[in-house]
């Protein structure tokens, strides 16, 4: 039997002209308590065009990366946790 399950990423970003940076969130939401968040920057050089979606992007996917790192540290956190009931002493 397949089980299927939908996680849900909204991307919020900022975008801060006056300081020439962007700031992302990625946020995910699972259908257990799971609620991570992972956040993103992009900066641009006083020199470089003003092209407001190339720092979107890279806000965001830095943003995503970050979640994804989060990930893997709590899919770790509870595989340790299972780990260490199955080899704790029984009394």
């Amino acid at each position: 039997m397949t089980a299927t399950r939908q996680w849900k990423v909204d991307i919020f970003i900022d975008e801060h002209e006056d300081q020439r940076f962007t700031r992302a969130e990625a946020r995910l939401q699972t259908n257990d308590p799971t609620h991570l968040v992972g956040h993103g920057e992009a900066h641009r050089h006083p020199r470089d065009v003003e092209v407001a979606e190339i720092g979107d992007e890279l806000a965001a996917a830095r943003a995503l990366a970050n979640l994804s790192h989060l990930l893997v540290d709590a899919a770790t956190k509870n595989i340790e946790a299972i780990a260490s009931r199955r080899t704790a002493p029984r009394p």
